[in-house]
Parts: C-alpha cells; sequence; structure tokens
C-alpha cells in the first residue's frame, strides 16, 4: 500500500470500480496531540473499529488511514470532526485541557489531506468505469454495560447495520438490496448474518459527501458489524468470525460489479 509523502494514509489502486476504505481502523496520534490525550489507550480502541482495515483487502482499490479518530474523526463534518467535549464522545474526557488552537488546526489539515485525496482516486475511477461503490467499513459496540453485562438487545442491534441515509434509495436500491442479499445468504460458520438498514447507524460523513460530490456516480455504502468478531472490552480479536466476515465482504464483490455494469455508459 503506497502513501507518497503522507506517512499516515495508505492508499492502494486496484482495477475494479469498488473501494474498500477503514475510517476508523487507525490508532496512532502525533505526538504533540499524544501529550494531551486523557483517554488510556485501551479506552480509545474501545471506540476505534479495530481489525475492520483487514477487511478492506477484498479489493484491490483501499484507503486506510492510521489516525486514531481521537486526533480528528474523519466520518464527522470538518467543524466536528476534533472532539472538544464529552458529548462529542460517548461521554468520555478526552483530553487533559483544551486543546491549543494550533494543533486543532493541525489536525484539519490532515482531514482536508484524506478528502482531498478521495476526491482524486474516486475522480480516477469515475474517469475510468463511470460509476462507482465505496464500502465504508466500520464496527459497533453492543456490551456497554461493561464485561461481564448482557448484550445489548439483538432486536435494536443487528449483527450489520447498512446506512444509507444519505443515498438516493432510487438510483442505487438495486444495488444495495443485492449486496445484503449476498451478505445475509452467506453461510456465516453455519447460520446466516442478520443483515438490515438503518437501524443502529445511516451512515457518517463520507457517504453524505460521496453522495453530493459525485451524485450520479458514486454509491457510499456504510457497513457496520457489531464487534461479535472480537471482545470490545480486551481488544482479543476472535480468528473465525474475523475471517468469516471477510469472506462474507468478498462474496458481495462481484454482485456489486455486476450491478454497476447495468447502469448505462455516461
Amino acid at each position: 500500500m503506497t502513501s507518497g509523502k503522507c506517512d499516515w494514509l495508505g492508499v492502494a489502486e486496484g482495477q475494479e470500480p469498488i473501494v474498500a476504505t477503514a475510517l476508523h481502523d487507525g490508532h496512532g496520534l502525533r505526538p504533540e496531540v499524544a501529550g494531551f490525550m486523557a483517554l488510556s489507550p485501551a479506552d480509545r480502541m474501545r471506540e476505534e473499529d479495530p481489525f475492520t482495515a483487514t477487511w478492506t483487502t477484498i479489493v484491490g482499490t483501499r484507503v486506510i488511514p492510521s489516525r486514531s479518530r481521537f486526533e480528528m474523526d474523519l466520518n464527522r463534518p470538518r467543524d466536528q470532526a476534533v472532539y472538544r467535549a464529552p458529548e462529542d464522545a460517548w461521554g468520555l474526557q478526552v483530553w487533559k485541557s483544551p486543546l491549543p488552537e494550533g494543533l486543532v488546526e493541525a489536525s484539519l489539515l490532515q482531514y482536508d489531506r484524506f478528502y482531498g485525496e478521495m476526491a482524486r482516486l474516486l475522480t480516477n475511477i469515475e474517469e475510468r468505469y463511470g460509476h462507482f461503490v465505496v464500502l465504508d467499513l466500520h464496527s459497533y459496540n453492543h456490551r456497554r454495560g461493561g464485561p461481564e453485562a448482557a448484550p445489548a438487545d439483538p432486536e435494536d442491534n443487528p449483527e450489520v447495520n447498512i446506512g444509507t441515509g444519505s443515498m438516493d434509495r432510487g438510483r442505487w436500491g438495486s444495488l444495495v438490496d443485492r449486496f445484503m442479499a449476498d451478505l445475509a445468504s452467506f453461510d456465516f460458520l453455519g447460520r446466516t448474518l442478520d443483515v438490515r438498514e438503518n437501524v443502529r447507524f445511516r451512515g457518517g460523513h463520507l457517504s453524505k459527501w460521496v453522495h453530493e460530490q459525485f451524485p450520479q456516480s458514486g454509491c457510499c455504502i456504510a457497513v457496520e458489524f457489531k464487534k461479535l468478531f472480537m471482545d470490545e472490552w480486551t481488544g482479543e480479536p476472535f480468528g473465525e468470525e474475523m475471517e468469516a466476515i471477510s469472506q462474507a465482504l468478498e462474496g458481495t464483490v462481484g454482485g456489486l460489479i455486476g450491478s454497476l455494469r447495468e447502469f448505462p455508459e455516461p
């Protein structure tokens, strides 16, 4: 994976109109930011999406930031990308003292670098293929009561939440339906996954940005996996579940490409 002059943003460019990204996999902080951080690495990791970058290898084109969402959250609007108060971050006290504005601005320059790189990459793919899909891969906690607490109610917490809140469903609906059906029909360790749309999450800023910048050509699907593939309190991954999720996602790629081919040439 190449990164050019940017040591925190890995970009690989493949040969298909599908892009996979894992915005919250990163755990790194600039040293000057780390000096203000009040949270332990374990507390930060609990709200990050560890291991999600592993799943991006299902396609050749991947974008992987290594910075933590606690430095700048790439899936929030620019004016909300740096958490300032506990209400911005699940009630957590993120900073020992308020961040100097110079540090905030430096983080936002990185935010701008990411979206500039996404604009370049997706414009090139649009010119080459006409249409494209971005798989915006995330995970979410479901045992917030503590390591011994019961999991959150499955009725309100699907194993896979597909976020399409900013999408033109009339344009992209059949593609999304096929994607969800492929995930839901996969043999996941002897059973099927509970895949539902817009139950816990409707998609974040990246999805909205893609749909605004590329309204005719770009479809961004926010994919949130419940942390059934890891212990969200210890950070331990579960190998079989990790691999099964990767295989389930890989099984959707052919359908996505086939759906894109049904769109008329621009």
